[in-house]
């Protein structure tokens, strides 16, 4: 959901979405310095530190289309990330503007993330309720790709048990940087649990009141 509403955010503002997933990514393949250390963090099992991450954020925007602005795709995770946040945009002469919250239950999650299956190589995306591939409406139980017919996988993190650990981490992590964002009149809090079209019109209209 998050990353289809910054999507059609990008084609409503007409500025970048950056996902630090994806940096990291690019940073890694591209060989930087920052990307040389994240890779060796990575292959070791650990996460890769905030210093690295803003490093790599650091660069990607100070890119020609930052130049009027950029949405961040699920970054900042923790009250720590957004006071370093902060403090490098303001280096940039940038600051923070809009906080998007979407809020869905949790028991709504477990059914959305739980069900989710992927095409590993392309990243394409099914569910068994919402979004059903051909092989599963067909054959009952096949879970193969539309496209090219290969295997579906779940990802690690979409079991029961690990989403228990990422909503304990949210609240216990995420939760309070929308306190810290509150404070300032920057959060836009919207209903998510309702059709990803609805959810992008009450973004844009609450978007376009503030």
């Amino acid at each position: 959901m998050i990353g289809t509403i910054a999507s059609q955010l990008v084609q409503l503002l007409g500025i970048p979405q950056l996902s630090t997933g994806d940096m990291l990514r690019d940073a890694v393949l591209s060989g930087t310095e920052e990307g040389k250390l994240a890779k060796d963090v990575m292959r070791s099992g650990g996460l890769v530190s905030n210093d690295i991450v803003m490093k790599i954020i650091r660069k990607r925007i100070k890119q020609d289309d930052c130049k009027l602005g950029f949405i961040l795709d699920g970054f900042p995770r923790t009250l720590e990330q957004a006071q370093m946040l902060d403090v490098l945009l303001s280096s940039q002469a940038m600051a923070v503007s809009r906080v998007v919250s979407l809020q869905v239950p949790d028991d709504i999650l477990e059914e959305r993330i739980c069900g989710r299956w992927v095409h590993k190589e392309s990243g394409r995306s099914y569910h068994v309720k919402f979004k059903p591939p051909k092989s599963m409406k067909i054959q009952g139980k096949f879970m193969l790709d539309d496209e090219t017919g290969e295997s579906l996988v779940q990802r690690p993190d979409d079991t029961p048990e690990a989403l228990a650990t990422r909503l304990e981490n949210y609240h216990n992590a995420t939760l309070p940087i929308l306190d810290y964002y509150e404070n300032r009149g920057f959060v836009i809090n919207i209903n998510a649990n309702q059709p990803p079209s609805q959810v992008f019109e009450d973004t844009k209209n609450k978007l376009r009141r503030v």
